[in-house]
Order: C-alpha cells, then sequence, then structure tokens
C-alpha cells in the first residue's frame, strides 16, 4: 500500500515538486531568454529602421513577456495536478484571470509610457519650446487614467459586479469637472495646436493684433505663452486668446525686414534728383542690405508737398528703431546738402475788413 504524508500519496509530492520545479525554472531561466531573444535576435530587425520606435516598443515588452511567462508555466504547473478538488476550480480560474489581465494591463501601461517617451524626445529635437515637455506628460496621463478606468470596470464586470450605476456617477463627476476647468481645457488644447502648427517659436517676434500686445517670446507653456515687450515687461497670455487673434512673425521665415518711411519734397522739386539723393543716403547708412534693393517711389500729390515711399532691407528686425533714426538723420542731411526743400503744412489766413 503506498504511504501517505499529509494526504497525498508519494507520487503525488512528485508531481507536486515537478511543478515547482517548472515553475522556478521559469522564473530563473525565463528573464535570460527574453533578454535574448530581443536584444540579438529581434534588435536585428530594429536597426534597419531610421527611427527608434520600434526599439521602445521592444523594450515595452519586455516585462509584460516576462509576466506571460510565469502566468503559463504556472498553468502548466497547475494543470499536472489533477488531484486537486474540484472545488478550487472556479478560484483558479478567476485568479488566472485576474493573471493575464495583469500581464495585458503591464503591457498597455509601458507601450503608452514608452511611445509618450519616443514623442517626447522626437519633438524635443525639433523645437525647443517647453510646452512638449508639459503637454506630452499631460496626455500621457489622460490615456493612462482612461486605461485604469477600462481596467477597473474589466475586473469589476468579470466577478459580475452591476457597474452601471457607478459609470453613470464617473460621467456626471467628468462633465462637471470639464465644465468648471472650460477655460482651463481650451488653453491647453490652444496650447497642443500652437505646437502642431507652430505659428511662432521661443525667440521670435511676434505682435498680436487683435491684443495689442507685441515682443519676443520667451516661453511657450502648457496654459500660456510669455511675450516680453521691448520695454523689458513680461506679458503672460493664455494660449486660447492667442488661437482667436492675429499673429503677424516678424522672424519667419527669416530675420530679414523691410522698413519704409515716407518724405516729402516741395512742388517743383526734381524728381529724379530727389530720387538719387534719398537712394543713395540710405545705402550708405549702416545696417542696410546691400543686396536688397533700395527703393524711392513717388506715390502722391499732397497738399504742401510731393510725397515719396523710400524702402530698404536691414539684416534683423531686432534694430527697426535705430535703423530709423539713422536713415531719417541720412535723408534729412542728404537733402539740406542739395537744397531740395522739405515743406511742412502751412494754412494762410486772409482777413477781408468791410468798408
Amino acid at each position: 500500500m503506498e504511504r501517505i504524508f499529509l494526504g497525498l500519496t508519494g507520487q503525488e509530492w512528485l508531481d507536486i515538486g515537478i511543478s515547482l520545479g517548472i515553475l522556478f525554472g521559469v522564473l530563473l531561466l525565463g528573464r535570460i531568454v527574453i533578454s535574448f531573444l530581443l536584444n540579438r535576435v529581434f534588435s536585428r530587425i530594429t536597426r534597419q529602421t531610421k527611427n527608434n520606435l520600434d526599439n521602445q516598443i521592444l523594450e515595452a515588452f519586455r516585462v509584460p513577456l516576462y509576466l506571460l511567462a510565469v502566468t503559463l508555466a504556472l498553468a502548466a504547473a497547475l494543470g499536472r495536478l489533477n488531484f486537486l478538488p474540484e472545488d478550487w476550480n472556479s478560484w483558479i480560474k478567476d485568479g488566472f484571470f485576474i493573471l493575464y489581465f495583469l500581464v495585458g494591463f503591464t503591457f498597455a501601461w509601458r507601450l503608452v509610457t514608452h511611445i509618450f517617451a519616443w514623442l517626447g524626445d522626437e519633438v524635443s529635437l525639433k523645437t525647443n519650446a517647453t510646452l512638449d515637455e508639459q503637454l506630452f506628460p499631460f496626455f500621457q496621463r489622460i490615456v493612462l487614467i482612461v486605461i485604469s478606468a477600462i481596467g477597473f470596470i474589466t475586473i469589476l464586470s468579470h466577478f459580475d459586479i452591476n457597474i452601471t450605476a457607478m459609470v453613470t456617477t464617473l460621467g456626471i463627476g467628468s462633465l462637471a469637472v470639464a465644465l468648471a476647468a472650460q477655460s482651463a481645457l481650451e488653453d491647453t488644447i490652444s496650447g497642443f495646436l500652437i505646437m502642431v502648427d507652430r505659428p511662432f517659436r521661443i525667440g521670435d517676434r511676434i505682435e498680436l493684433l487683435d491684443l495689442d500686445t507685441w515682443g519676443d517670446v520667451v516661453d511657450i507653456g502648457l496654459r500660456s505663452t510669455r511675450i516680453r515687450t521691448r520695454d523689458n515687461r513680461m506679458v503672460v497670455v493664455p494660449n486660447s486668446l492667442i488661437g482667436k487673434s492675429l499673429v503677424v512673425n516678424y522672424a519667419y521665415p527669416n530675420d530679414q525686414y523691410r522698413l519704409q518711411i515716407h518724405i516729402g519734397v516741395a512742388y517743383g522739386t526734381d524728381l529724379e534728383k530727389a530720387r538719387q539723393v534719398m537712394v543713395e543716403a540710405v545705402q550708405g547708412v549702416e545696417g542696410v542690405l546691400k543686396d536688397r534693393s533700395v527703393e524711392a517711389l513717388f506715390l502722391e500729390f499732397g497738399d504742401s508737398s510731393l510725397i515719396f515711399r523710400v524702402r530698404w532691407w536691414l539684416e534683423s528686425y531686432v534694430d527697426t528703431r535705430r535703423m530709423f533714426d539713422r536713415v531719417n538723420t541720412a535723408i534729412y542731411n542728404a537733402l539740406n546738402r542739395e537744397n531740395i526743400q522739405m515743406p511742412f503744412p502751412q494754412l494762410d489766413v486772409h482777413l477781408k475788413s468791410k468798408k
């Protein structure tokens, strides 16, 4: 008669030992085998691609594959033990459902985090704005919250727990939060659109026509953009307002910038001589681009003068104010040397008396 120890026969204890051996073998060797497959086999394929997205996906697989191998080993180990009580079957099935769910949940969680990490690295290489550093973690948290909510509902549904009231409560709560944070969400979405459309970048000089604000962009944040004016004042503008405003970017497509002024000369002046004097005066000003044409266009007949529009190009928009000073000074001195009059508006008043 076969000896029984703790209610189990020798063969049953042997089966338990073999099952434990299978489980511990996978626990010890599974990580090594999976690392070999990912690092040596699949990495050869990923090296042939131009970006490292596939590397991030492989890295996301690493831990879930190990957990899956351990779970399958546990299933195989328990499947050999046919002497277990039948009333354990439901508990074992529920336990394995939770384990497989955790494997899938872990993979989804790691996949999201690795993809957003890759997106953050890719975008940061193309822009020096901090918006992407704030925006990608924000959307990552939203996706992870959604995955967690789906997983929580899945677990409750498996155990036949009524979730209708819970889902309704969550829906009403989400709606209330959305209404309360409407302005913040609008600013955040506008910030995302600014990042995608890129109407301006950090360092650009912009003008918001509808807000009568202009200056240099120093930061593009998740909710607002900071603009430093020329008098060193910081203007914080919500992104939603920028999204609704007309934006003039003086730094795009490049820093070269054209300026113009209007000059009036007296009636009777030799037009070609006046034109030549003004063009040569502007061409001799420091900062005016030599490879761009300087123009003096006769536009209209004014009330007391002939109106010219003088146009020229400079290297950077940063020097506009000083450039106006230098050009105005040069034109004024040149016209004076050539005795070309620049009349100012006059009003003649005639008094008539009755005798």
